[in-house]
């Protein structure tokens, strides 16, 4: 991987997306300052402080969308897991792709896809901008301002977390999955992802658009689909969503 740092920007993932034919593959976009990052669906993302990681890694696995490029958010949801367990933290997974403490958000993750439409090839995909933040070292006062419960791993561990070795840690262990992710996907990490996932087995409200959908989270499919029965035994196999 190689690192692109930014003093300050809007959002890296904006600036990925915008630059990402200049942008190598295998690129870490990262900032300490980020002043209008985006979540899932449009949410803002609040800015915590400079001592806290934003970034995002450009990846041109192929100029085709796969369905497996979907999956990719979840994969670094188990590997952001598996670095708070080196902190001595135990982290669990709400379903697609935020990451809670003990109730309390620590990090969330936004992917994109940048392409073109070519008249005879169809559509060509550019880049995919996997863009994720961390609250590494956040006081309680800013975090009291969250609209949602949520912690920092300072706050977790006592400690103050190293916010350069933090991400290489991140992007070496991404890296060690990223190859075999690609070639076998999702069941690679499907039960390292149910391990940790907060969400099996309870019954949640799942918003798809504008509909919602309650029941019972029965599992995680093959693919990372949330398998969801209502009350009327119906299942419902949810491929995209948040659970509110």
């Amino acid at each position: 991987m190689d690192f692109l740092y930014l003093e300050e920007i809007d959002s890296t993932n904006k600036y990925a997306k915008e630059w990402v034919n200049d942008i190598k593959d295998m690129t870490v976009v990262y900032t300490f300052r980020q002043t209008a990052g985006r979540g899932r669906l449009q949410r803002k993302w609040s800015y915590m402080g400079e001592d806290n990681i934003y970034a995002s890694i450009v990846l041109k696995p192929s100029s085709e969308y796969k369905e497996v490029y979907s999956n990719l958010t979840q994969l670094l949801c188990v590997v952001l897991a598996e670095v708070f367990e080196e902190y001595g933290v135990e982290s669990k997974i709400k379903w697609p792709n935020d990451i809670r403490i003990n109730g309390k958000k620590i990090s969330g993750i936004l992917a994109e896809g940048v392409g073109v439409n070519d008249k005879e090839k169809g559509y060509l995909l550019q880049g995919l901008v996997l863009g994720f933040g961390v609250n590494l070292n956040t006081s309680n006062e800013i975090l009291d301002k969250i609209d949602q419960p949520a912690t920092s791993l300072n706050i977790e561990t006592g400690k103050n977390i190293d916010k350069e070795k933090f991400l290489k840690n991140v992007i070496d262990k991404f890296c060690l999955y990223y190859n075999n992710f690609i070639e076998e996907g999702f069941l690679l990490i499907r039960e390292d992802y149910l391990r940790r996932a907060e969400f099996l087995n309870n019954e949640v409200a799942v918003k798809v658009f504008d509909k919602t959908y309650e029941g019972i989270a029965e599992d995680v499919t093959s693919d990372g689909a949330l398998k969801l029965r209502d009350k009327n035994n119906k299942e419902h196999i949810l491929l995209i969503g948040d659970i509110l």
